[in-house]
């Protein structure tokens, strides 16, 4: 099913995009590892901290890149299951992380960081993954 029909020595779509989420979660994990030990102490805080925060947004645009790289390299029914979780997983990422900002704005609920919509969003995606098994 996730078979690249051009090569057969080539890896397929589900291996190429396992080894770029292994690479992107890797460097993701890694520097933010490294923030909590402390070995960006003097940088944070200060305007130069911007560089460790992008350095940790640019492994979830990676991501993105290699969930479109999976459905492009994949067939159709691929492509459709990945798409539906995808939204499925923003849709109700979206709605929940907004009621939980307005809950904080009017209901003095406690904030939450928004460095965890990431985590979020791909932990509902993989709630939501084995519930979708049509192209309809």
């Amino acid at each position: 099913m996730l078979t690249n029909s051009n090569s057969s020595s080539a890896p397929s779509a589900g291996r190429r995009y396992l080894i770029r989420t292994l690479l992107f979660m890797g460097v993701y994990i890694l520097v933010n590892a490294l923030t909590i030990v402390g070995l960006f102490d003097s940088l944070l805080g200060r305007p130069v901290g911007w560089l460790i925060a992008i350095a940790v947004a640019l492994p979830v645009a990676g991501q993105v890149w290699a969930t479109l790289g999976l459905m492009a390299q994949s067939d159709e029914f691929v492509r459709v299951i990945v798409a539906k979780c995808f939204v499925l997983a923003s849709g109700a990422t979206l709605t929940l992380w907004t009621a939980w900002g307005f809950g904080e704005t009017y209901a003095a609920a406690p904030h939450i960081p928004a460095w965890l919509i990431y985590p979020f969003f791909w932990a509902v995606f993989a709630l939501v993954s084995p519930f979708v098994r049509t192209s309809d």
